[in-house]
Parts: structure tokens; sequence; C-alpha cells
């Protein structure tokens, strides 16, 4: 097992290979299925590229055996931050096949958060571009280069965007290194040697999370396969799905609900780097889209379109929303405006899921978020002391099962926390089960914001606004917002004789070269931070604070 990730007991994975809930199958085991199975059939489209199954199993050959060439072996780390591009799809599923993990990075995490995940996993190579919509990549790839003992490569996509310049001094192109690889010099069966123990890790997911920097979730082959097998039945997907992904692949709702379902299902994967509507309901008319799963923020953009009636989008059968609570007026407009199916999903990279189905009834949709994907994962609630709640009562929901993580990568301290002491994870979300064992999220005990489904810890912008000399005191709390859900506002008590602008925050912050998610939209300067009854700040006052200011400009209703 990778060392610093934890394994499954001995007596789970006996038991889950048992009752065939594991089948042994690895990610690129799993692609290469597909593509004996449907060598003809169009597989891949995304900005500048149409593949079928066979020209998608030779791309991704071509990127396992470059890496070969590179020096990369079984457990290695590679971090990938790309765009919604095919190169992402060719770099991921290449290191399965020979057994490297890749370690996703979304493409607005900045130089504080690579440097952080490079560190810790002792990373290799770095799949990044030069430019990405308004990033700049250049600055941040130099001065990690430059400080880096781990990284050996690091490899740039679409050295096009290089204008006839030459490449950065260290830096490969990874399109020219596929392209240079000649299949024919290796035997069909090459990669299979190379092929991964099921019970290793596949990749490290980054999460959100309530203190410090963006943990890591290890998930295996087989807890992995398990939740996108199971994940693919429960959305009742087939090779007839053309399946558009327009939240960023390198997010675990972009490869758990769609790339890997789709692939495994042999259906058609549509990719865009888009998340606006017009895009995306292009996207839907041109290529026949029948399902997507998009965050709340695009999906009431997309209702509220206004030229949405210049659209034909009749070949959309199933929308869902994640990462975020889905009102059910909005669920509403979901059916009078796009006349489709709505999934409620609730779910999260450490392996909990759960999903209405097709033929729920639209009060069943409205309500809950369904049953969990895996009928063999245990969901409890359970009340303060760990004892289990009936039906329509409210605690905290653990989870425990064969689609479940069992711990964050390097992270002993917070996985003591994190698990009860029967091995249930705790989600730190407020739950109940209705009568039906359909289960209804109602809260979070977890401090933090759900902004367009990004978990943004309110501690660490806490921690790097509380950096700034004039501060002395700062609670981050969530503001609701009809768009996102959730925005982060800052209360700040400056230091006595001191005043402080929001531009100054952002400003600082931006100097700190922190990741635009901990920029706070908004700052209230406050004399005194309200506390509660055992001398903490009373975030609950805030929120009900920013709140009232809100309705009162017009903002919220």
């Amino acid at each position: 097992m990778l060392e610093g990730a934890n394994p499954f007991p001995e007596e789970f994975v006996n038991r889950y290979y048992e009752k065939r809930w594991w089948l042994g199958i690895s990610l690129g085991e799993m692609l290469g299925r597909s593509c004996d199975l449907y060598p003809h059939k169009e597989a891949l489209v995304a900005e500048g590229v149409r593949l079928t199954y066979r020209q998608l199993k030779e791309w991704t050959d071509r990127s396992a055996i470059a890496f070969l060439g590179l020096g990369i072996k079984p457990l290695d780390r590679v971090l990938l931050q790309i765009p919604n591009w095919a190169e992402f799809v060719y770099a991921y599923y290449g290191l399965h096949k020979i057994g490297a993990i890749p370690v996703m990075c979304i493409p607005r995490f900045s130089q504080r958060e690579v440097e952080h995940f490079i560190e810790i996993t002792e990373a290799k190579a770095w799949i990044v571009p030069l430019k990405f919509e308004k990033i700049d990549y250049k600055p941040m790839i130099q001065t990690i280069q430059s400080r880096s003992s781990f990284l050996k490569h690091i490899l740039l996509i679409d050295s096009s965007q290089l204008k006839g310049e030459a490449l950065p001094e260290g830096m490969i192109s990874f399109n020219d290194l596929l392209r240079q690889v000649d299949l024919n010099k290796y035997p069909k069966d090459y990669l299979q040697s190379f092929k991964p123990d099921p019970d290793e890790v596949c990749h490290l997911m980054p999460t959100g999370g309530t203190t410090g920097l963006p943990k890591l979730v290890p998930r295996t082959h087989n807890d992995w396969f398990c939740n996108i097998d199971f994940r693919a039945k429960a959305w009742q997907r087939s090779p007839h799905d053309i399946t558009l992904i327009a939240t960023p692949i390198t997010h675990n709702m972009a490869i758990e609900v769609s790339l890997n379902p789709t692939f495994l299902t042999g259906g058609k994967v549509v990719m865009i780097s888009s998340t606006r509507p017009r895009e995306i309901l292009e996207m839907i008319q041109k290529e026949g889209v029948t399902t997507t799963i998009l965050s709340v923020a695009q999906v009431q953009q997309i209702v509220d379109f206004p030229e949405l009636d210049q659209y034909r989008i009749s070949s959309l059968q199933v929308i869902a929303t994640g990462g975020s609570y889905m009102p059910p007026e909005a669920i509403r407009k979901v059916y009078d405006q796009l006349k489709c199916k709505f999934y409620n999903v609730y779910g999260s990279s450490e392996g909990p899921c759960t999903q209405t189905r097709f033929e729920d009834p639209e009060e069943v949709i409205l309500n809950t978020v369904g049953w969990p994907i895996c009928p063999y994962d245990e969901f409890k609630v359970i009340d303060s002391n760990g004892y289990p709640h009936a039906p329509g009562k409210e605690g905290e929901l653990v989870v425990r099962g064969p689609c479940i993580f069992r711990g964050y990568y390097k992270s002993e301290a917070e996985n003591r926390e994190a698990f009860t002491p029967d091995g249930f994870y705790r989600t730190g979300d407020i739950a109940k089960f209705d009568g039906e064992g359909r289960l209804i999220i109602t809260g979070r005990k977890k401090d933090i914001i759900i902004r367009g489904g990004e978990n943004i810890s309110a501690r660490e912008v806490e921690e790097l606004i509380g950096g700034h000399p004039k501060v002395e005191q700062v609670a981050a709390v969530a503001m609701p917002d009809p768009i996102l859900g959730e925005r982060v506002c800052a209360f700040i008590k400056p230091k006595e004789g001191k005043k402080i602008t929001f531009e100054e925050i952002i400003s600082y912050l931006i100097e700190k070269k922190s990741s635009v998610f901990y920029l706070p939209e908004r700052m209230e300067v406050i004399e005194e931070m309200p506390l509660t009854e055992v001398g903490k700040v009373d975030k609950k006052c805030l929120r009900e604070k920013i709140k009232e200011k809100l309705k009162k400009e017009g903002k919220i209703q």
C-alpha cells in the first residue's frame, strides 16, 4: 500500500471480495474493456478532438509508455492540473495503466496549494498548461521549479501557446512526448505486466475541509471502481448516453459521476472548458447530450437564461446538481424549462454518495437526496454518544463500506477525529432518514462555506486574513447568494486605532499567493465579535447579521 494511505482492514477486504462488491478491476483495465467492446464507437469529444474508443486506447497507451520512458514507476505521484481538455483523459488513464498515481489539481489552485501537494506527495511530475483563460501559469511554474527537490519533470500542455518561442528551460511538451511514441514498436500486450494491484491507490483527490490546506483523499482501484459501477447502475447509464462535462474535470463530481461511469458503460463523453450557460446549451444542442451533472449555480443560470428557448435541447433526458443544496423552486424550473428528469445528488470525495432515481416521484426529488448509490455502504445517523437515531430524527451522518475511503493521506491526527471507533467516516453533515430510508441533509457540523459546489475552509480564510498587520480578529462565514448558494463574508475587528479597507485585504491575500477560493467577496468591519456562552465566536449570529443586511439591500429575498 502507498505509504501514508490507510489500508482497508483485512476482514473488510475479504468480505468485499467474497460478496463481489469488489471485482478486482483497475481503472486502466476498465477503459480497456470498453475500448475492446466498442472500438468504432465515438468515445470522446473535446476541444479540437474527436476520438473513437480504439483511438482513445491508442492515446492512453501512448501516454502510459511515455510516462514509463520518463522513469515514472508504479506508485509514483504525478500532479494533473489540467482543464477540461483531452490531455487529462490521456494522462489520467495512462498513469492508471502503469500503476502510477494521479494527484488532482483544480486549474484555479494557486502556487500555495500546488507546492503543498508536491511536497506532501513527493510528486515526480506536474502536467500543466502555460495558460488557461486568464490564468498565466508561467511565473508559478518557474518559482516551483526552482524550489522543489522532488519534481523531476514539468510537462506542458499545448505548447502552441508559445507562439513559436522555445520551451522554457527544463520543461517538456506533453503533446510532443505522446506523438513521439511509436506503438508499433511494442507488443499489443506490452502494458499488461504493469497492471496495478486493484487494492492499491488509484488517485489522490483534494477535498475542502475545516482546517488548513486541502487534504488528499486516497481512493483504491477497488473502492473507486465500486463507486463508479454503482453510480452507473443508479443513474441507469447505457452505451447510448452522451454525457456533458462542464465542471472541472479534476474535481470529484466530474470524474466520479460523469467521466468514469460513461466510459464504463460505453457512452460518449463531451468535455468543454467553459462553465457558462450559453456554451453549455450550444454543446447540448450540437452533440445531442442526454445527461449531465452541473453545479447548482450553473443549472440556475441555465433555467433563467433569457435565450433558452432558442436552443434545441430535447435530447437532454437527465440533469443533476451536486456540491450544494438545490432549492425546490429551482428544481421545478428544471421540469418547466428543460422538460427533463432531475436527480438530486449528495456526495463527497471520501466516497459517500446518494442519489434520487429516475422513477422517483417529484415529492421525493424535491425533498430528499435519495438512497445510497451502493446498497452495501452503511449509512447511519447518530447522536452525540454514537448511538443510531430512528428515522425522522436528526443527527450526524456517518458512513462505512466498499465505496468509502479509510483515511486522509498522511493525516494521522485528522484521521483520529474523522472516524468513529468502529471505522465509520464522520461526514460532518447533519441529516435524517425518511420512513423509506431516503436521506435528507438538514445542515452541517463542519465550518465550511460551499461556494458554487466548492468547499472553502472558513478557518483557512481566517488564518490568511489574520496575518494582516491591521487585523486583530477575523471570522469568515457563509453569506447566502441566489446564484452560487453561498459566498465568503469576512467579519473583521481591526486593531485599536487602525482602519482597514476591503481593497487592502484583497491585495494582501494576492501578495500571499492565496487561491481565489480564499478571497472574501464582502467585508464587514465590527467593533466586537459576538461570543457564545463558552466564549467562541458566535458564527450563527454573524450569519444572521449578514443575511439581514443582504435582505435590506434587496440582494436576497
